[in-house]
């Protein structure tokens, strides 16, 4: 196999080359794309490399809100002193995503695009409410996650940003694959003037929520509400790494280990 690369000059550049060909591929930190390319599951014609693009990166808090730019790495967001003032949780998640080397080339951007089923960001980004920004609009998190490695994404749209509500208080727990580090179950809980919302990674096809731990949380935020919470196994992930009736019951318990930390 043969491909081209390119180096984006702007974002409108690297949109117009990924819309008007499907088998022209964005890369940003390049790991979950580059992996599936070694494993014969992606072959791309070209790459369009979104590196460069300084304009994509940063953090700032600003409005009550976090906003990240998409090309910001893992590590950063972990070592950013406005996101472990505002979102201490956010900031967790980021520090305990792979290796090191994964931490330091891969980008939130990148992971929400790629929408992997068991990936940490989704997880924060739908318990924080927060919204997806692109060069074409603004995207809620509860319309964005779509099913497995399936976003509201068009075709050629490039994600920008994404800005975070900053809660009351926040936790993550993650149950990880000691090889890959992906999580067999990850939990992210958010208290927010609005209520609780609770998101969970690695259990099913994608991302959701849980509307019984959200309901018991805003009742009363406290390990022991999730402790009386059953979580129904029905259409969870049953593979080598866990059963769905395994997977089931780590949700209510790490949510409840997510709240005392938080």
């Amino acid at each position: 196999m043969s491909f081209t690369y390119t180096q984006a000059a702007s974002v409108a550049e690297a949109a117009r080359a990924a819309g008007a060909n499907a088998d022209v591929k964005l890369i940003a930190g390049g790991q979950s794309l580059l992996g599936a390319i070694k494993l014969g599951l992606a072959a791309p014609e070209a790459l369009i490399d979104l590196g460069a693009l300084g304009d994509l990166k940063g953090i700032r808090l600003e409005g009550g809100k976090l906003h990240i730019g998409a090309m910001t790495t893992h590590a950063t967001v972990a070592a950013s002193k406005e996101v472990q003032q505002a979102i201490p949780a956010l900031a967790d998640l980021a520090g305990r995503i792979g290796d090191r080397q994964v931490r330091n080339r891969g980008t939130l951007g990148g992971s929400l695009a790629n929408n992997d089923p068991a990936a940490c960001y989704p997880a924060a980004v739908l318990a924080l409410g927060a919204t997806v920004h692109t060069e074409r609009r603004s995207i809620a998190a509860d319309d964005f996650f779509k099913g497995l490695y399936e976003t509201a994404l068009q075709p050629g749209e490039i994600i920008t940003s994404v800005s975070f509500p900053v809660p009351e208080r926040a936790g993550w727990q993650k149950f990880k694959q000691p090889a890959s580090r992906f999580s067999i179950v990850g939990v992210f809980v958010a208290k927010t003037g609005s209520g609780a919302r609770v998101a969970v990674t690695g259990a099913g096809a994608g991302v959701f929520r849980v509307a019984a731990l959200e309901a018991a949380l805003a009742g009363s935020w406290s390990a022991a509400a999730t402790a009386a919470v059953s979580v129904s196994a029905e259409g969870l992930n049953n593979d080598l790494h866990g059963s769905a009736a395994y997977r089931a019951a780590l949700i209510p318990v790490l949510a409840g280990r997510a709240v005392a930390a938080s």
